[in-house]
């Protein structure tokens, strides 16, 4: 399975990278078994996603085709 994965704001900082393409076993995975893979770590706390650019939870599946982008909680004021 293939999936595009998008990082924004302080993430894509830490990370130093925008984007990547995800080679992946199996069919499915969700949003934080996706994470906990390619980092090799759990997602950190409060951390935001959208699947295919609808938010999405940690539960979410991630299927072949999907585009992923993460991103820190956004605060304002």
């Amino acid at each position: 399975m293939t999936v595009s994965v998008h990082y924004f704001a302080r993430l894509r900082e830490e990370l130093g990278r925008q984007e990547e393409q995800a080679e992946l076993p199996g069919d499915s995975l969700t949003v934080a078994e996706l994470w906990q893979h390619l980092h090799q770590q759990p997602p950190p706390a409060r951390l935001m996603a959208a699947v295919n650019q609808e938010q999405a939870g940690l539960d979410t599946p991630v299927r072949d085709g999907d585009e992923v982008a993460y991103f820190p909680p956004v605060t304002g004021g």
